[in-house]
Order: structure tokens, then sequence, then C-alpha cells
């Protein structure tokens, strides 16, 4: 790594230089792995593969699996290849949900400024908890203390003066360690990097500017920019360059909302009949609602997305006219939305079912329309001679049906949610599988492959 690898990295407290440095990145190691050899600590020391089944990915590996080539997203029949005596486990997003909330708590007790990336990782402004906690390299290795002996698990912690800089310390600090990058030092660390490492560059974007011979973030820099602007457009341009100069202006956004949240399975067998597509929209729908109601959101708008065998994928959304939180509701858009794909016996390999369009459910009040429930369509009208004052009859008798209706179904919506209070209650304590519609007992539940672990 260079000029960088004399940054001090460290594994216990800190008494070194951290000037400037008020940005945290908390990263949690092996996260989905971990919590389950936390869970069966006979495991320890063994490689476990968190993952769907054959044909599934990998949503997370230990550490001694990855002595073998295992990585997150890596097909799992690749995997198994890689290491034959791996120990496969299901994914438990329960679990995995239940141990952040708990990483975050000890987070956020240092300070509200916390901006949750995904289930495992957090950026933490600290400037205003300075004063209180100390210098911004001894609230790190305390969080990590904390972490560890609260919850048995472990992190890794950038700490810098960006959230930029702060990310890619904590990666190059793994597993379980701590690395400080002083504001005086941000160049000596960058530079040296490949430019993959910078945020924007993948494959394609990498093509262009490794044929302008910039292989570094050092090389990156000292590029003009109208060079830049020439190889990749003036926006990733821009972007890019101050990166690598080491720029980063954006805060800590502590609120910022989930933009959707989503469910999605491959199967080990190809499913054919639509009983079994529904079926397994049922199972993702219950699961999404669950975690959309977890978090007091609604979602305004559910989609589908189902792949071939042939790994063709379609996906499919609609925008609802209120949000809701109801898995039933969620099932019900989501069977239709596949029931208007009108395929002919197709081989689905994989289904997912999305909540998109989250919002708080304090501005999810639904408002109950004066058609609902939708009125019967009218008869047809009488005849001429049948008018008179009996034609008034069925009219009345009609609106007061509906109305009848109407207020029922508003009495019912207090119901409803009360019962998904229960229901989210219920498989809190005893688990996802506690309480499931009956039309799931039916059949085994497929393996999930879940969504890979997002970071090392």
């Amino acid at each position: 790594m260079g000029r960088s690898a004399d940054l001090p990295r460290t594994a216990g407290r800190w008494d070194g230089d951290d000037t400037g440095c008020t940005m945290l990145h908390v990263d949690m190691d092996a996260f989905f792995a971990s919590v389950e050899i936390k869970r069966r600590p006979e495991l320890r020391g063994r490689p476990v593969v968190v993952g769907g089944g054959q044909r599934g990915v990998v949503a997370a590996a230990s550490y001694e699996a990855r002595v073998f080539g295992v990585r997150s997203a890596m097909a799992m029949s690749q995997a198994l290849r890689l290491c034959p005596r791996a120990v496969v486990l299901p994914p438990d997003r329960a679990a995995y949900s239940a141990a952040s909330q708990q990483v975050m708590s000890i987070l956020r007790d240092v300070t509200p400024l916390v901006e949750p990336l995904s289930l495992d990782e957090a950026f933490l402004d600290v400037a205003g908890a300075i004063r209180v906690r100390g210098r911004p390299g001894a609230i790190a290795a305390a969080i990590r203390a904390q972490v560890e002996e609260r919850l048995q698990l472990t992190c890794s912690v950038g700490v810098a003066p960006t959230k930029f800089v702060a990310k890619l310390a904590s990666a190059r600090c793994k597993p379980d360690g701590m690395l400080v990058v002083p504001a005086a030092r941000v160049l000596d660390f960058l530079h040296p990097l490949p430019v993959t490492a910078l945020w924007g560059v993948g494959a394609r974007t990498a093509e262009p500017l490794h044929r302008l011979g910039i292989r570094t973030v050092g090389d990156l820099d000292a590029t003009p920019l109208d060079t830049l602007r020439r190889a990749v457009g003036a926006a990733a341009a821009e972007h890019l360059s101050a990166l690598a100069a080491g720029l980063d202006p954006r805060p800590v956004q502590p609120h910022e909302v989930e933009k959707s949240i989503s469910s999605d399975r491959t199967l080990d067998v190809d499913l054919t009949a639509e009983a079994d597509v529904r079926r397994e929209l049922l199972r993702l729908s219950e699961e999404v609602g669950s975690r959309v109601r977890d978090r007091d959101f609604a979602a305004r708008t559910i989609g589908i997305k189902i792949r071939f065998a042939d790994f063709r994928t379609v996906t499919r959304v609609r925008t609802l006219p209120n949000p809701t939180a109801a898995s039933s509701d969620i099932f019900r858009v989501a069977a239709e939305l596949y029931r208007g794909l009108s395929l002919d016996r197709p081989r689905v390999r994989l289904v997912g079912v999305k909540a998109e369009g989250l919002v708080a459910v304090a501005n999810a009040v639904e408002q109950l329309a004066l058609d609902w429930p939708p009125a019967p369509a009218p008869a047809p009208a009488p005849a001429p001679e049948a008018a008179g004052p009996s034609a008034a009859g069925p009219s009345a008798a009609g609106a007061r049906r509906v109305g009848r209706a109407s207020s029922a179904a508003a009495r019912e919506r207090p119901r409803r949610g009360e019962v998904y209070a229960a229901l989210d209650s219920a498989r809190e304590r005893f688990g996802p599988a506690a309480v499931r519609p009956a039309s799931l007992l039916a059949s085994p539940e497929p393996t999930p492959a879940a969504s890979p672990e997002p970071s090392p």
C-alpha cells in the first residue's frame, strides 16, 4: 500500500494523532456469519458461509472461509467447490436486524449524528462529542470495546476528516482493527491506492482511465481536469478529481429515509405453476411487510422481480392510491402484477418483492375514499314505464348498503393494524416462522438467497 502503510493501525487504545478527524466509519466484521457463530460457539474457527441453496449466493462468509477464496455475492456452488468443508447456514434476517439495532444503539449513545448505511455499517460525526468523550481516536477505540464487551462481536473503525476516507480506512484495517488518517496525511493515504478504490470507478470507468495511464489515485489527482472530462465526462471527472484530492464535503445524514425494502429468493427448483409462484410471492410479501412495519414505514409503491431459468429478468411496479404497511395489500398487488405478465408455464428461477416510496407512518394516514369499498356496478336503467316513486327505492337502499360497508371498512382498518401488531410481536418473540399464512404450511419453505452482506 506504499506510503499509506505506515499509518497507525491499532486494535486497542489510541493516543496518537487524530487531528481534524471528526468522521468515523464503523463496519462490523463478517456480520451475518459472526452473529451465527455467536449463537453457535462450536463453529468458532470453522469456515462458515451464510447463504442460499445450491443455486443461491453467499450472503456472508467468515474469515476462515475467505481464506479459501469465498466472498459475498459469490454463487453458492462455486463457494462449496472452493471450500467443501464449509458450514452452510440459511440467513436469519430477524437475528441480524436485532443485532444491528444493538450496534446502532451503542453508536447513538456516542452521538445522535449516526447515518446507517446498512445493517452492519454506519457513519458518525463526533465533532460535538469530543468535549465530553475525548478525541476522535479515543471515541473509536471506546466504540470497538463496547461492541465487543456488550455484543461479543467485533468491528473495524476508520477515523478521518471525511466520510469517503473514513470508509476506505475501515476497509483497510479489517478485521477487528482501527485506522486513523489525520488531516495532514490524507493524500499520503489516498495516493498509493488503486484508482478503483474511488467511489464511482467500476470496470467501465476504469477502462478509459487505464488507457490514460491512470492506475492509482495519485495518478488521477495529477491528471488535468480537462483530460478527465474528455475521458469520463464532465460530472464524473469533477467527482473523481475531488475525491482524489481528499475532498468530500458530504455531512452525516442521520434522518435519511430508506428508499426501499425488498426480499428475493432463488429457488432450488424452477417453478412453473402459478400457484407455486403465488405462494413464494406471499412468503416474500409477509417478510417485506413485517420489515416495513418494523421501521414504522408505509409503502407507496409495490414491485416484483421475476427471473427465469434462462436468467432473463422482468420487473413490474405499481403505485398505490394510499401508502400501506399491510402484508395482505403487498401480496395482493404483487400477485396482480405477476398475473399481468400473462406467462404460459414459465420456468421461474427467482422471485422478488419490493416496497418502495417509503414514508413514515405518521405521514401515511390512509384517507377513506367516498367510494370505498367500491359500489357494485349500477343496474341497467329501468324502462320508462317502470319509472316512478318506487324507482328511488333501490337507489336509496344501495346508498345505505354502501354507507354501511364504508363504515365497516373504516372500523376494520384499526383492527387490521392491531392484528398485524400482534403478529409482529409473536414473530419477534418466537421467531419469523411462529405465525404464517396457512397456505405456507402446505409446502416446505425454500432456502432463501439473502441479499449479500454489503461489506467485508
